[in-house]
């Protein structure tokens, strides 16, 4: 607690010149949730996101900026990379909306970007805040867009689904269609070719959406879509990947009898399954396992990682760090 109290106290937080010549790069601190109930009925949980230079007495400033409204810090992650000189954290707080309104606390955290000239500053009240608009892509298979669906049903993704999108047609009494009539959300079957792969029809039906994500959308997307689109795409592979490519990679990995097979969840970049990774998950596989089994098993840690890096995204954890790499705020 000596470097936290050093940190935050008064004389540091006039300190914003000259990098901060920091000992640790992650670090967690949590704050003084003891003052604050979480469970009272008038404060609301809040989470704040910021990457900008490093200098001396950033963390100070973002306390007393939540503290000069009656807020209170939970938590702060902090990330600061060797010989980089940048700062990124993630704070969770609480507050009373009636002492602090949405549009100040806008304004507050902007002028605090401006005060650091930050890259990235990013404010978000689950509770008071719109859900995440989303358009799922996907093709054929299905388990990745049934997870997300019914993580969408029971409120374990703090999303909204606004379409399903797919090159594979769906009968009317498929349990996908039956899901997403009774819930009233649009279908779209583009079927593609080589030469045609819809991209301005799909461009003009997720306009208004704040992300995409690929649920094993067997299509590759073009570098005009992804500079006409302008926002993230979250994607999903499996992780047998480069050993095992083309048809049936999980047939190719059975019968060369890996022991541990995986998935990637990743940003979508202009180069093939290349984008900066979000989250890895890996399950291990034995003898024991027949390709039935060894199917299911691959699915379900594709499920799982994908429902996990939209989950982190929502939350604001995922950070860009570098070209090609991501900062990851665990929970």
């Amino acid at each position: 607690m000596n470097f936290l109290h050093r940190v935050i106290s008064p004389s540091s937080s006039s300190q914003v010149f000259g990098f901060a010549k920091r000992s640790f790069k992650t670090i967690q601190i949590p704050f003084g949730s003891i003052a604050y109930s979480t469970t009272s009925s008038s404060l609301v949980h809040g989470i704040h996101q910021f990457h900008c230079p490093d200098v001396v007495g950033i963390l100070a400033k973002l306390s007393e900026c939540i503290a000069s409204r009656d807020g209170n810090i939970l938590t702060a992650d902090i990330f600061v990379p060797d010989h980089n000189h940048v700062f990124y954290s993630r704070s969770e707080f609480v507050f009373d909306p009636a002492k602090w309104p949405r549009e100040q606390m806008d304004a507050d955290f902007s002028k605090l970007a401006k005060m650091f000239n930050a890259m990235r500053s990013v404010v978000r009240v689950p509770d008071i805040d719109p859900k995440y608009k989303i358009a799922v892509l996907a093709s054929k298979q299905e388990h990745c867009l049934v997870d997300l669906l019914h993580g969408w049903q029971d409120g374990r993704l703090p999303i909204h689904i606004t379409s399903v999108i797919s090159n594979h047609e769906r009968g009317p009494n498929t349990h996908v269609i039956r899901f997403l009539e009774r819930h009233g959300i649009p279908y779209y079957h583009l079927p593609t070719t080589k030469e045609n792969k819809r991209e301005g029809e799909i461009l003009e039906i997720v306009r208004d959406t704040d992300f995409l994500v690929l649920a094993r959308y067997m299509q590759v997307l073009s570098g005009d879509f992804l500079r006409s689109y302008k926002k993230d795409i979250i994607n999903i592979h499996h992780g047998l990947l480069p050993s095992f490519k083309g048809s049936n990679p999980s047939k190719q990995a059975f019968d060369a009898g890996v022991k541990l097979i995986g998935a990637t969840s990743h940003f979508v970049s202009e180069e093939l399954d290349a984008g900066p990774i979000i989250e890895q998950m890996v399950e291990r596989v034995s003898h024991r396992d027949n390709l039935r089994t060894f199917i299911q098993k691959s699915e379900d840690v594709e499920k799982r990682c994908l429902a996990k890096a939209i989950k982190s995204y929502c939350e604001l954890r995922i950070l860009p760090y570098e070209e090609s790499k991501t900062v990851v705020f665990r929970s």
